[in-house]
């Protein structure tokens, strides 16, 4: 599968990069690692999930004619895997970064999680069941008031739900949910939509929850507003609509 060819691609990129100059701990980069079949789901088309996460992260030397950087491994206990298509990069405000994944519990299910190379960060609770997941959109300060929100799908395929949560003082605090939008298909290996500003605000873009559009939502006086933009044409209306065109 396409997931476990990616494990094999170089994990460093090019030492030019690392010339640039970044304040101290920014990870550089983050990708999932070791895979592993301890956990059957298989909700993203094959049975390979991840017991891993691997960080470069520039350790912010003063002086240095380029930044000392570091990587790290973060490797989770047997009975959890990283559930998930990629290792997210995020902005958590005020100059940090943090790295956002799906974390699976084998007996409770997904949870979203934000790691750094000192470990966990923060993490909203498991599901609570096996086979039950969520899929992340991403981040930004969707509502403008200085704080960093994290949205997700819970459930794609079940629940169907937007969820928002707050990153703010060191937790993940839960903030607002929206019934009947979705962003994943069962047994595939991709997570449609993302987060869009189109010059005027963040808006949030997933289908609704048969499939047949494509929405934008935004996050407004403490509510989640959700409109249609487009009939769902397939994967090249998600893109064209981050790209701020009609899908």
């Amino acid at each position: 599968m396409l997931r476990a060819g990616l494990a094999a691609i170089a994990f460093w990129i090019a030492s030019a990069v690392f010339a640039m100059a970044t304040p101290p701990n920014v990870i550089l980069e983050a990708k999932l690692i070791e895979p592993t079949t301890r956990y059957d789901h298989g909700v993203l088309g094959d049975a390979i999930e991840w017991g891993a996460l691997a960080l470069h992260v520039d350790m912010g030397c003063q002086g240095c004619e380029t930044p000392a950087t570091r990587n790290f491994v973060i490797r989770l206990p047997e009975n959890r895997v990283f559930e998930d298509i990629e290792a997210r990069i995020i902005d958590l405000g005020e100059g940090s970064r943090g790295v956002m994944v799906v974390e699976t519990d084998l007996a409770k299910g997904a949870r979203l999680a934000l790691y750094d190379e000192s470990g966990l960060i923060a993490a909203t609770p498991f599901i609570g069941r096996k086979y039950r997941w969520l899929a992340p959109i991403g981040a930004a300060d969707l509502d403008g008031d200085g704080n960093i929100e994290i949205a997700y799908i819970d459930r794609p395929h079940l629940a169907k739900t937007l969820r928002v949560w707050r990153y703010y003082d060191g937790e993940l605090l839960p903030v607002v949910d929206l019934p009947d939008l979705t962003n994943h298909r069962i047994g595939e290996d991709v997570i449609f939509g993302g987060i869009r500003d189109c010059g005027d605000g963040f808006e949030v873009i997933t289908a609704n929850g048969n499939w047949s559009w494509v929405v934008a939502t935004r996050f407004v006086d403490g509510a989640l507003v959700a409109r249609k933009i487009g009939d769902n044409k397939g994967p090249r209306s998600f893109k064209r609509a981050l790209d701020c065109r009609a899908p």
